[in-house]
């Protein structure tokens, strides 16, 4: 009875074994047989995301392996600003395939370890990057969803609205979006605006009456700055409306034209002034010219008159 159990337990396990065994010499010599030799093992899989600040130096690593078992590397990559698609690839037999051509390379670490080096990273350079690399033994591909972060532009500032005061604080393009907070209590009310996949937030704090402005401030964090941005709103200086710079330009042509005119007129009568001067000094020199002759006729009119009155 123990012997028949002991035989029903491993016979399957027998029929398996002989006909993995036969299996290779029934299809010895066959196409089936030699597609089933050469079929690689279905590829690893490994799908991350990856956040790098904006203008830092990117090196995305495919695999572990280093090129002494690698045979090649291939790196797909889908850029969604703009879209576009380009491809690097390495092997040691073709030369290297790059059709990106923006400057990101193919290096290797000290240990021969493959990475793909992306420079002073940009929004253009957003998007997945698929990479394969083919080994002694089997063949790995990796998908790394890239974006970047980018710190909001800042600025906050008091207005009044009617009789109320309030402070105003914004960060404007940013990715992503920043966290906007008061040091103050108050009613807030915040906006988010999104544009080409950057984020602007304005928060507004409706001052309680007889706030104390002088401390208040508003505290911005980010993910791309280790340590929160402290600003305090000041009074902001209104924005000049269009008449109103219209109005100053045609002041300042105005001036200009009486400017100009009152130049001009200067400078003809000095023109006026200075012929006039030209004329008043011929009669001048006329007369002095003249004089001489005038002093000697007088002299000798004297000298006659006097002999008359000897005479006599």
């Amino acid at each position: 009875m123990d012997v028949k159990w002991i035989l029903a337990a491993f016979l399957p396990l027998l029929t398996e074994v002989l006909s993995t065994e036969k299996a290779p010499l029934s299809g010895l010599g066959t196409n089936q047989s030699s597609a089933v030799a050469y079929t690689s093992p279905p590829p690893f899989q490994y799908v991350r995301n990856a956040t790098f600040n904006l203008g830092s130096d990117v090196n995305l690593t495919c695999s572990n392996r280093t090129w002494n078992t690698i045979m090649f590397v291939v790196w797909n990559i889908n850029l969604t600003n703009p879209p576009k698609l380009c491809r690097i690839a390495f092997d040691f037999v073709r030369p290297l395939v790059d059709t990106c051509r923006d400057g990101k390379s193919l290096h290797n670490t000290s240990r021969g370890q493959s990475y793909l080096h992306i420079p002073n990273l940009s929004n253009d350079d957003v998007g997945i990057y698929k990479c394969e690399s083919v080994y002694t033994g089997g063949n790995e591909v990796h998908m790394i969803n890239m974006d970047i972060t980018v710190p909001p532009s800042l600025s906050a500032w008091l207005e009044s609205e009617g009789e109320k005061m309030v402070a105003v604080c914004r960060a404007e393009r940013a990715k992503p979006a920043a966290n906007i907070s008061w040091s103050q209590a108050g009613s807030i009310v915040e906006t988010l605006l999104e544009d080409g996949g950057f984020f602007s937030v304005e928060s507004r704090l409706e001052l309680l009456e007889g706030a104390d402005t002088e401390n208040l401030t508003c505290v911005i964090d980010h993910p791309y700055w280790r340590d929160q941005q402290i600003l305090q709103p000041a009074l902001k200086r209104g924005r000049i409306p269009w008449i109103t710079i219209i109005t100053i330009v045609s002041v300042f042509v105005l001036l200009g034209g009486v400017l100009f005119y009152v130049q001009k007129k200067v400078v003809m009568r000095y023109y006026q002034q200075s012929d006039g001067s030209e004329t008043k000094t011929a009669p001048t020199e006329e007369m002095e010219e003249v004089e001489p002759y005038a002093s000697y006729v007088q002299r000798v009119n004297s000298l006659y008159n006097s002999s008359a009155v000897m005479f006599t």
